[in-house]
């Protein structure tokens, strides 16, 4: 069994004004594709640091090297990762689009009448377009007589091998061919960092998104992914009465599309399990998920848990 191992430079600074600087120090990981965020944690665990308020890397070098004879293999823990933003009532996904009402259709104080004493429940209401929050279509919301949301298998939708594709810092809007050329995509949940989840809530993010062509959509479709998702507000360039070829493509091929996505920078390249799963309504094409990653992650102490220390 192969280790893994990282060699960090780091300026770690604390609350009570001190501050550590490592040169080449190394430290277990779970895996080559190891986050910042995760690194930063281990690196804080190992070293058993306390009262920490920041740690900039500013030097990374990952490797695998062999497990010394009769060392037991490192327990990976599972960390979440919400991937989803949240529905609130009069918020704007699409502009133009209108906006989810929440409202409540039964109190706990109109529903005590009906139990008895001390029991009591509250009934909510939501009414929302299908195309609210970070939302999955299905082939029905591109063609008629496609699969809508009940008829879209779970082997599509939950527990998908996650591959990110990053652009975002980049300065282009488009994902091309030459960003999934060197990838293995083939079942996977192929996530698009762009970046463009940043302005999320402001007129500017439906102003000159990132989005995929359609020359790496068709790639994708020969390369048999299972699921494409973004965290922009379309996965086409979606100028008004234009084409929407990503769209055409992958719904044709039965490849759901997660649009909307937020927290990519969490993943890792590789390593992460993918779930974006819409309740089973049938003719309705398109429906907001709960989008989330699984992420193994190797903790080797309780230190950080202990010192109460939360990386940003």
């Amino acid at each position: 069994m192969r280790q893994y191992r990282a060699e960090v430079t780091a300026d770690v600074t604390f609350t009570t004004g001190g501050r550590l600087q490592t040169q080449g120090l190394r430290v277990e990981v779970p895996h080559l594709e190891v986050t910042e965020a995760d690194l930063v944690r281990i690196l804080v665990g190992s070293l058993g640091l306390r009262d920490v308020e920041r740690v900039e890397l500013t030097g990374v070098r990952t490797f695998a090297e062999p497990a010394a004879p009769g060392s037991p293999d490192p327990a990976p823990r599972l960390r979440f990762v919400e991937l989803s933003h949240v529905i609130t009532d009069g918020m704007t996904t699409y502009p133009g689009m209108a906006a989810p009402a929440i409202t409540v259709h039964q109190s706990w104080e109109q529903s005590r009448p009906h139990y008895a004493e001390g029991t009591e429940f509250s009934l909510d209401r939501i009414e929302m377009l299908g195309q609210t929050g970070t939302y999955l279509d299905a082939p029905r919301h591109r063609y008629d007589g496609g699969a809508d949301l009940a008829g879209m298998p779970l082997e599509r939708l939950a527990d998908l091998p996650a591959v990110v594709v990053r652009t975002a810092g980049s300065g282009r809007r488009a994902v091309t061919e030459a960003d999934l050329e060197p990838l293995t995509v083939a079942g996977h949940a192929v996530l698009l960092h762009t970046g463009g989840d940043r302005s999320w809530g402001t007129p500017e993010y439906s102003v000159d998104a990132p989005y995929l062509n359609g020359e790496a959509a068709a790639l994708l479709v020969e390369r048999g992914a299972a699921l494409v998702g973004i965290d922009s507000v379309n996965l086409d360039d979606a100028v008004p009465g234009g084409e929407r070829p990503a769209h055409t493509v992958l719904l044709a091929a039965g490849i759901p599309v997660v649009e909307h996505l937020t927290g990519l920078e969490n993943l890792p390249p590789h390593g992460a399990r993918f779930t974006a799963a819409p309740p089973r309504i049938t003719a309705f094409g398109t429906f907001p998920v709960r989008a989330y990653a699984q992420v193994p992650f190797y903790e080797p102490h309780d230190h950080t848990r202990s010192a109460g220390w939360q990386p940003s």
